[in-house]
């Protein structure tokens, strides 16, 4: 504001030592003499700013002169180049009488005044002379027309510094102050333009004449008084209405924001407070401004204060009820008025009607809230109850589509009633709380979190991924139920006593379409006791465990007899070839289950139970150990070839794995390098620092990893981002139908690119003709395995394939069959 202030000042300074300097061209025999015609300029200008209206805009004050008519009459009599020194000379010495009498401005804000108007005459001096010399010429029709050119100058570029001033003050748009000084303004000018050429013209005619003057300006200005009074008078009541009629609203907040926005318009303030009791006792004042800006913030209650003339200050009380205070801060040159503080007491009162029954909405919202959460909320966890989650889970469910997986994990703490017991009630109260708020910690967007009643939770899991791995939901909802375990495990102080909290956790995972929240309460149930009752803390639910359980029982057994056989797990090996010589690139070692009783096992009919009970890591250890002895007899023949075998997403939680990895490897004196683990997708998924720990470890001893079913999960290039692996495996579904399926073989030829750029080797799973392997030739895949080069065969027959295929010069005939393969 400053700098804008001083920058108004020099160019005034500048254009009236420039204006004195121009040569003045008047007469010699002129009567009067240069320094009388700058004495009545002077006094012209000085008396246009003294005879002044004054009306309220846009938080400052707005001031009709009669300048427009003093300047006409000067440009007539006296030489254009003295009007800005005679104007800033006048205009200073009016505001400098003007305020010492009683508006008290400072003399910067003298200047500033000055400054202006003084710029808005060079300006207007400029264009004046540029269409015509007025100057003690005749008033013909083309000089009035000059002249007007002259006055409207002045009135657009006075209106316009004003506006930037007031916008720079008050942090505004330069429209809203603008505007209203031309409105305000516009009627006066004319009278103005009247006034200025009726002087001149009498001048003219007779001298005499212009002691008809004072009576016509008295009249006139009384006019404008009124008319501007009434104006004024019409705005405040139009805006009176329309700031009351914003106030009919049921939010506290919304209520004081319209009450600020609504005080800011009706009064032009410069700053208006609004400041609100709470029901509380607490205090928050809303304060704003003409830039827009509105701050809020909690303030200590305020203290009695009154009114003066620069601030209007109101209680806000509805009968003996204090609900706030109204502030109003007037520009500091614009005290206010009685009318003005009767609108202020009908606009407060309006306020703090609003107010109050805002507030009392708020309290009547607070209890029908309250009752309405009691019904649905359990008292003790503040969690939604039975009901709730059964009307609530039904809902989430119908809004997913029909095949989108969801989860549901049933809890139960162990050793609850010994707790009761023991410690008292008050401690199982604690005890479930605990539980609450680790279980609310651990829930996700979206995800449902009841208590069921006594020890039980139910937790529903929404957002389930969608993979094109099938078993890729129920491994997701294992990991939340083994972190909710976990987390809950760690030990905390109940009643003065440290204890582990243990739960049973059931899983159930179905497709939204398929089960209501009941019938997968019941399942999660059956799970559930299933845990219990096997010493687990997990177990899932499958379609057979209602009528079959004490089967998949006796297979987990016998699994672990098998385990222990050493004949009834046994490795299959199928290499894979390089399609450009045939060599072999490496060999996937998989197993079979030789059951004495149930017969040939494939992996889908028993990998599923392993991986849900806690013999994964020993069967993980077995398979290792089978795949590390076989790659051992392959280096002991000369073969240097890497052995690849699957490793399960649960087993990378484990962060004993490198280890035992390591020494098995050591044990079998295999390089790490010719050992790959198999990983899927879903390894990104999970977020727990432990799977990068574990993948970390085994990068750094020099294992390599492979991503199976590459192109299937959720977000394949995060997995990339998030894992260095050495190998893709290109899924067997986008091989199998790249020959009729464009989607499919721009999924084949990106992941293949992709590897290619990375430095990765790739390998296509399930070739199974011809035509598919020259399609990947043609796509720049490397390596391919599948029934059209080998079908999974013994370890014992494996390695005579792999030299004779080892030896083989160089050559594009493929494929090759291994005629004894099982």
């Amino acid at each position: 504001m400053h700098l804008l202030t001083a920058a108004v000042l020099c160019t005034a300074l500048i254009a009236a030592v420039v204006g004195l300097s121009l040569p003045a061209p008047l007469p010699v025999d002129d009567p009067l003499g240069g320094p009388v015609r700058f004495g009545i300029a002077v006094a012209a200008f000085a008396l246009s700013q003294l005879a002044r209206l004054r009306f309220r805009a846009a938080a400052g004050m707005v001031s009709v002169t009669w300048a427009e008519a003093a300047l006409i009459i000067c440009l007539c009599l006296v030489p254009p180049g003295w009007l800005p020194a005679a104007a800033m000379l006048g205009v200073s010495l009016a505001w400098t009488a003007m305020s010492i009498v009683d508006e008290g401005r400072t003399t910067w804000e003298v200047a500033r005044i000055a400054g202006a108007q003084t710029a808005a005459v060079a300006l207007a001096v400029a264009v004046t002379t540029a269409l015509g010399q007025p100057l003690l010429a005749p008033l013909t029709p083309a000089l009035a027309l000059t002249v007007t050119a002259g006055a409207v100058t002045y009135l657009l570029a006075a209106a316009a510094l004003g506006g930037v001033m007031l916008s720079v003050r008050h942090g505004m748009p330069i429209g809203r102050p603008l505007l209203a000084a031309l409105r305000g303004k516009l009627l006066m000018f004319v009278g103005n333009l009247v006034v200025g050429v009726l002087v001149v013209v009498l001048i003219e005619i007779d001298l005499r004449w212009l002691l008809l003057l004072p009576l016509l300006l008295w009249l006139l200005q009384q006019t404008y008084r009124q008319r501007l009074r009434d104006a004024r008078e019409r705005r405040t009541w139009r805006s009176l209405a329309e700031a009351t009629s914003a106030l009919n609203q049921l939010d506290e907040r919304g209520v004081a924001v319209a009450g600020v926005t609504g005080a800011l318009t009706l009064f032009e303030a410069e700053i208006v407070d609004v400041e609100v009791a709470g029901a509380d006792g607490r205090w928050w004042r809303y304060r704003g401004d003409p830039s827009g800006q509105l701050v809020d913030r909690e303030i200590p209650p305020p203290a009695e204060g009154g009114s003066d003339s620069e601030e209007l200050v109101r209680d806000l009380s509805v009968g003996d009820t204090r609900v706030g205070r109204l502030r109003v801060r007037l520009p500091r040159t614009a005290p206010s008025t009685g009318r003005e503080r009767d609108a202020l007491a009908a606009y407060a009162d309006a306020l703090a009607g609003a107010l109050h029954d805002a507030a009392t909405h708020r309290e009547l919202r607070l209890v029908t809230a309250r009752s309405s959460y009691e019904a649905v909320h359990d008292p003790l966890t503040g969690l939604v109850n039975r009901a709730a989650l059964l009307s609530q889970g039904d809902q989430a469910l119908r809004r997913l589509a029909h095949d989108r997986p969801v989860a549901l994990l049933l809890l139960d703490v162990d050793q609850f009633k010994e707790v009761n017991d023991t410690l008292g009630h008050a401690a199982g109260d604690q005890l479930l709380r605990l539980t609450a708020d680790r279980l609310s910690g651990l829930a996700r967007p979206g995800d449902l979190l009841a208590r069921l009643g006594g020890d039980e939770f139910a937790l529903l899991l929404t957002s389930v991924p969608v993979l094109g791995d099938h078993s890729a939901p129920m491994a997701y909802a294992l990991r939340q139920a083994r972190e909710v375990a976990d987390r809950l495990a760690a030990p905390a102080e109940v009643a003065g006593v440290r204890m582990s909290v243990e739960v049973s956790v059931g899983v159930v995972v179905a497709t939204a379409g398929t089960a209501d929240l009941t019938e997968l309460l019941r399942r999660a149930d059956i799970a559930m006791y299933q845990a219990k009752s096997g010493g687990g803390s997990v177990a899932t639910y499958d379609s057979a465990r209602d009528a079959a359980s004490t089967d998949q029982l006796a297979l987990l057994a016998e699994l672990r007899e098998a385990l222990q056989a050493d004949d009834q797990l046994v490795l299959v090996l199928q290499p894979a070839v390089d399609l450009t010589t045939g060599a072999p690139t490496g060999v996937e070692a998989l197993i079979r289950w030789r059951h004495p009783r149930r017969g040939l096992l494939s992996p889908a009919d028993f990998i599923r139970a392993v991986e849900n009970s806690d013999q994964l890591g020993c069967f993980t250890r077995y398979v290792l150990d089978k795949a590390l002895t076989v790659a051992a007899s392959w280096a002991r023949e000369g073969l240097d070839i890497p052995i690849s075998v699957n490793l399960s997403a649960r087993s990378l939680l484990d962060s004993r794995l490198p280890t035992e990895i390591a020494e098995a490897l050591r044990r079998h004196q295999v390089p790490a390098d010719r050992l790959v683990l198999e990983i899927t997708e879903t390894v990104v998924m999970s977020e727990l620092e432990v799977i990068d720990q574990v993948l970390t470890a085994l990068r750094s001893m020099g294992v390599q990893l492979a991503v199976d079913d590459f192109g299937t999960g959720f977000s394949s290039l995060s997995f990339l981002a998030r894992v260095a692996v050495d190998e893709l495996k290109v899924d067997r579904s986008f091989v199998l139908r790249m020959g009729e399926s464009p989607e499919a073989a721009a999924i084949v030829r990106l992941t293949v690119g992709m590897a290619h750029e990375l430095g990765l080797r790739v390998v296509a799973e399930g070739v199974e003709t011809a035509a598919q392997r020259s399609a990947l030739t043609e796509l720049g895949c490397t390596a391919a395995q599948g029934y059209h080069f080998f079908k999974p065969m013994p370890a014992d027959k494996i390695a005579a394939v792999l030299g004779s295929l080892s030896r083989k010069p160089p050559t594009n005939v493929l494929p090759l069959r291994a005629d004894d393969a099982s």
